[in-house]
């Protein structure tokens, strides 16, 4: 499966730069917001960064696809008793995300911009504890924002990646599994070459 989605991101891309009038590449990092949807009781967001490459093809002078790939901690906060003392404890996912934003130029510089996102769960820790076996391997987004880039390459960017799988990989006998997907809140800044 993972070959299948790799190998399909990587016909876009090629497909895109084939058709191209301009090709940009470059990379970002900036802070991320995160927390669980669906059924999952959280006390807080997990507050972390995201990194990496970014290469934008630019089709015609108001469109491009900028597809990106990204190390991005994620996760939530949790409260557990113990002892009648409430602990907070920390779930920290960190992914190597791959989305592939359609960026509309609505004039000079700033840009909206939404796509999907498959995100791969590269480890998963409870308190120090790997607790990877929990939730699934893969991950589906969808994301939506906006940028501004200025003449000089420098740009920045605000996205709201919404999950659409159930990341929850643990089976309860007799009793509805509960729902956990991704939302992150994410700033970055960058630069293009």
């Amino acid at each position: 499966m993972k070959k299948i989605l790799l190998s399909a991101v990587a016909l876009m891309a090629f497909g895109f730069a084939s058709q191209a009038q301009d090709i940009k590449f470059g990379a970002k990092a900036g802070l991320n917001i995160a927390d669980f949807g669906g059924d999952a009781e959280t006390s807080g967001s997990r507050t972390g960064f995201h990194v990496g490459a970014v290469a934008e093809f630019k089709l015609t002078e108001q469109f491009s696809i900028q597809p990106e790939l990204l190390y991005s901690m994620q996760g939530a906060k949790f409260e557990t008793v113990i002892d009648f003392a409430v602990i907070e404890q920390d779930m920290k996912l960190d992914y190597l995300n791959v989305p592939i934003m359609a960026k509309y130029y609505l004039f000079e510089g700033f840009s909206i911009q939404a796509g999907p996102q498959v995100g791969f769960l590269m480890s998963a820790k409870a308190e120090d504890e790997d607790v990877k076996d929990s939730f699934k391997s893969i991950d589906f987004a969808l994301n939506g924002g906006v940028g501004y880039e200025l003449p000089m390459g420098v740009f920045f960017q605000a996205r709201y990646s919404a999950g659409l799988a159930d990341i929850n990989d643990v089976d309860v006998d007799g009793a509805d599994a509960v729902k956990i997907n991704n939302n992150v809140i994410s700033v970055s800044v960058g630069y293009k070459f």
